[in-house]
């Protein structure tokens, strides 16, 4: 078992290391493009979270009354409802920048209903930013924007 687990790091080690080889954009529809890029960016970030000690605990969460969550992962007694940005141009803060109102309801929405299925436990919760930045030739760049946003002051209800 520790051998597989060794096995294991290296892969997700070479993936997150190695330049990132980015398919002909003229090939594909700009909504293949988009749904590549961001699997791949949802994909790194999770590899990134485990690399770096939290608990990567489920990914693409869409509750059925609505809401989405990326990742949802544990760092230490928090638990964090990430959203994942990935670009392929521009520097960290970009991503982050693109995360607006509209798009924090959404995952505030998801968390409530994580937290519901939970039975709505009493513990510390966070919502973070994971920024994904792919540079042909380059190796992945990941940056987690903690406490990127709040819940709005009259609770996580909305």
């Amino acid at each position: 078992m520790r051998l597989l687990f060794q096995l294991w790091h290296r892969w997700i080690d070479r993936e997150l290391d190695r330049p990132v080889a980015l398919p002909d954009r003229d090939g594909m529809e700009a909504g293949e493009w988009n749904a590549f890029v961001g699997a791949l960016g949802e994909r790194l970030a999770a590899k990134h979270l485990w690399r770096t000690g939290r608990k990567v605990l489920y990914r693409n969460y869409k509750p059925e009354g609505g809401g989405e969550v990326d990742v949802t992962y544990r760092e230490g007694g928090t638990l964090v409802f990430g959203e994942v940005k990935t670009r392929t141009k521009g520097e960290f803060g970009g991503p982050a920048r693109a995360v607006d109102r509209d798009k924090e309801k959404l995952v505030i929405r998801g968390a409530n209903a994580w937290l519901r299925e939970l039975g709505n436990p009493e513990l510390l919760f966070r919502f973070d930013i994971i920024e994904v930045l792919l540079h042909e030739g380059e190796a992945p760049k990941v940056r987690v924007v903690e406490n990127a946003f709040t819940t709005p002051q009259r609770g996580l209800g909305m």
